[in-house]
Parts: structure tokens; sequence; C-alpha cells
């Protein structure tokens, strides 16, 4: 019986359709801290303190060093500047340690933006950003979500896809939409 349940687990998993981000844009982002790394150096990265110099873009990935990861880690580490230059913050988040993420932030972030470890899945649960491998293990990880968050702590943007490539391409849209409307 076991058995059974964990195959249809895997085959739910496998052929789900597209989960979409629970948070959406009006709601107010959940506050936290997270130990982080930036270019192989770890800090303690604070999502208030970040809202305090602009908006932040946070996203959810499942795995780092996995092929859909690694895709997505290097172009936002592409289009980091251009983040940067729109005045928002960008950071990644999953369930890795943050030994993980300290290479990880090195080898495929290119030491342009910090990624963050959530291996208790807090800030993945707070989010509603938490899904189960599609893998015989069944793992539980972060699904692929990235949202926009104004320095008033509210998502103005919520995307999900597995996908990684329109991540990047969307949320610098919103950040430089919301920096037009409000350069003053």
């Amino acid at each position: 019986m076991k058995r059974i349940l964990a195959w249809a687990l895997v085959l739910t998993g496998l052929f789900a359709t597209p989960v979409f981000a629970a948070l959406k844009a009006g709601d107010s982002a959940p506050g936290f801290t997270a130990k982080a790394a930036v270019g192989g150096k770890d800090f303690t990265f604070s999502l208030f303190e970040a809202l305090g110099k602009g908006p932040v873009v946070l996203y959810f990935y499942p795995k780092s060093f996995t092929r859909g990861c690694t895709i997505e880690a290097h172009d936002f580490a592409e289009a980091a500047e251009s983040f940067a230059e729109a005045g928002a913050t960008l950071i990644g988040m999953s369930k890795d340690t943050i030994e993980t993420q300290r290479k990880f932030s090195t080898e495929e972030c290119r030491d342009k933006f910090p990624v963050a470890a959530d291996p208790d899945l807090a800030v993945i649960r707070s989010y509603d950003a938490v899904r189960t491998a599609p893998t015989a293990s069944g793992e539980t990880v972060s699904d692929r979500i990235s949202y926009v968050i104004d320095p008033d702590g509210k998502i103005i943007y919520a995307y999900s896809d597995s996908a990684p490539e329109k991540h990047i391409e969307n949320t610098l849209a919103v950040v430089r939409k919301w920096r037009e409307q409000h350069a003053q």
C-alpha cells in the first residue's frame, strides 16, 4: 500500500498542471531574515532592510546545481546589473544549505547576486512556494516562483512557471515599470 501511495505521489508530480503562486499582487509579503551567500561569503539577508533601498525580486527555485536552476541563475546573473540600475535588490532562495548556497553563489550566480538558504522551508512555506519534487524521492522543495515586492512590503507581481526563462524577463519588466511610476 505504501508503495502504491508513493507512486501515486510521483505520478501526480509528473503530470500535475502548473501551480500558480498562492500569494498574489496586493498581498503583504511575509517578512524574513535568512542566511545567504554572495560571492561565496555568508551574510544575513533581511527583507525589511532590502526594502528600505527599493523593490525586491525574490525568486524561489527547487534545487541548486540542477539544470533548470542553473539556467535561471545564469540568466539572473546576466541581468543583475539591469536589476540594480532599476533600483531593485535581487535574491534567490531554495531549501539548500548555506554550504551549498555559498558554492552556488560563486559558480552559478557568478558572484552577481545572493542566494539564501531555507533548509527548514520556513520562508518557502510562508510564500506558499512549496512543492513535492517529481522524483522517486518525493522530496519537498520550493516551486519556481518569482515575486516582486515594493518598498511598502506589498507583492506587486507573482509568477510561477517551472521553465526558468520568463522569470528574469517578466520581473525585470515589472521593476522597470515600477521605477518609471515612482521616479520623481
